[in-house]
């Protein structure tokens, strides 16, 4: 596999010179560790096993190389394969389109059957589909289609059923660890795993015994995928980012994975996001933290950032008040005049459930940034902090959620001070993304794209919401080990 990868940079710049058929394997835009094994993987199989066929094949992975720090547990898999990530292509550095338009192109998609809007014109080059979620519609070529916890486990069908030498341990491994990252340490109670799954890890593991536990590879990608202590404050806010928008508003919502303590200490963190939001056109961010406590029990702070006060203000106070579900915040001192910050005492919240909140007051109040002051519109310079009465929200009311009368509002659920609720009434940390969270995600749009055809659909099933189902599983059912783990 590591010497496939490293010549195709060269193989395809010698096909595009000699105008030879360059077939592109291609994964989605989310360009997950899923997406990325397969296309790798699948390349690789064909280049082995085509051998009358005169094309160059290439796995293209489908996000500029910029963003590829933000994908770390895929770089981490890569660099325990010693793969180096420099030997991958990435979508900007080969121009699909041009390729096509001179008759060049054939592509097979893998973790996705459905090509955005931008390449529609890209097509009638699909050759063949492998993906293992719903079909919204037929492919007119070779479809694989399964419902699957993961396209690595589709991918590993195709090879195995191959020449038995093509399987090497680099491939096994890259394969193995998709899927068990995928479904979870192939624990049945977090819904991912299918018994195919199960079958062709078992698989792996019997043609390469000596590759690790699953429990242990397992923790170490997800501590990887959690890992932003090398990021920039901007990649931070884009690793698990959602954007929506009214006509006068674009607002950016990111999980971020460290407390908000942690967060509000980076150095120049006033400057980061004011050029974060300028960068993007963002009128307003609320970063929304998630960490574990001691007893690997969920801890949820957020903030609210915007230039302007106006939008500031309206952000926090639909927070604060918002019933359904309550959040339960409580405000926390900020340095800065520009961040609002927050305890939130309802963990099992996230922002899946904050997300309709939000969408719901852009739609209904349909506000505007309103007119721009010259701090607003200048550039991010260094700014002074200013201590903030830590007593005070930062909402309309600047009254403390549990101390307003929204609580005893008809229908909305009373919450009492945080540390003597009634038990029976605390709902367990992630029985909710347990009920509300379907085994399958739907297919992969772009990231910063608000509205998927499926969003009334089957719900997502964000990194986060693995993260808390992994974290429920450990808490709440510890006695529950999963499929047979190898040691």
């Amino acid at each position: 596999m590591e010497r496939f990868v490293r010549s195709r940079r060269a193989a395809l710049q010698e096909h595009v010179q000699h105008r030879q058929e360059v077939h592109v394997v291609l994964g989605n835009e989310s360009c997950d560790l899923d997406s990325m094994v397969s296309a790798l993987a699948l390349a690789y199989y064909l280049a082995k096993t085509s051998l009358e066929s005169k094309a160059v094949f290439v796995p293209v992975l489908n996000i500029p190389r910029s963003e590829f720090p933000l994908r770390t547990e895929s770089a981490f898999l890569l660099q325990e394969q010693q793969i180096p990530d420099s030997c991958l292509i990435f979508r900007d550095e080969i121009d699909l389109h041009a390729l096509h338009r001179a008759g060049l192109l054939s592509l097979t998609l893998v973790d996705h059957h459905i090509l955005p809007s931008g390449d529609a014109a890209l097509e009638e080059a699909v050759i063949e589909v492998i993906d293992h979620r719903p079909l919204e519609r037929e492919p007119r070529c070779r479809v694989t289609a399964e419902l699957v916890g993961s396209c690595a486990t589709l991918v590993t069908e195709r090879i195995v059923q191959g020449p038995a030498e093509l399987l090497d341990r680099q491939t096994a491994a890259l394969l193995r660890g998709t899927i068990i990252l995928d479904c979870v340490n192939m624990t049945p109670e977090a819904g991912k795993v299918t018994p195919k799954d199960t079958q062709y890890v078992a698989l792996l593991e019997s043609k390469f015994p000596d590759l690790p536990a699953r429990s242990v590879l397992f923790e170490a990608l997800q501590t990887a995928k959690f890992d932003v202590s090398g990021l920039t404050t901007d990649q931070m806010l884009r690793k698990d980012l959602k954007v929506l928008s009214s006509d006068g508003l674009v607002l950016a919502i990111s999980a971020v994975y460290v407390t908000l303590e942690a967060f509000l200490q980076r150095p120049g963190l006033q400057q980061d996001l004011c050029a974060f939001c300028q960068r993007h056109g963002y009128g307003g961010l609320v970063a929304m933290t998630i960490s574990f406590n001691e007893r690997n029990e969920p801890f949820r702070q957020l903030a609210v950032y915007s230039q302007h006060p106006a939008v500031r203000t309206a952000v926090c106070g639909v927070l604060e008040r918002a019933n359904n579900p309550p959040l339960d915040l409580s405000p926390l001192g900020s340095l800065y005049p520009n961040i609002c910050a927050y305890h939130q005492g309802n963990t099992v919240a996230s922002r899946k459930k904050v997300l309709p909140i939000l969408k719901d007051f852009l739609r209904e109040r349909g506000i505007t940034a309103g007119p721009m002051h010259p701090a607003d519109t200048g550039s991010c310079g260094t700014t002074r902090p200013e201590p903030k009465d830590s007593s005070a929200g930062c909402g309309e009311s600047g009254e403390n959620p549990e101390d307003s009368d929204v609580a005893g509002e008809a229908g909305a659920p009373e919450y009492e001070p945080r540390g003597r609720r009634d038990p029976a009434r605390c709902p367990r940390h992630g029985d909710a993304l347990l009920e509300d969270d379907a085994p399958l995600p739907p297919t992969p749009m772009n990231s910063l794209v608000d509205e998927c055809p499926l969003d009334r659909g089957l719900p997502k099933l964000s990194a986060e919401a693995i993260f808390e189902k992994f974290s429920h599983i450990t808490v709440v059912r510890p006695s529950a080990s999963g499929s047979p783990e190898k040691k």
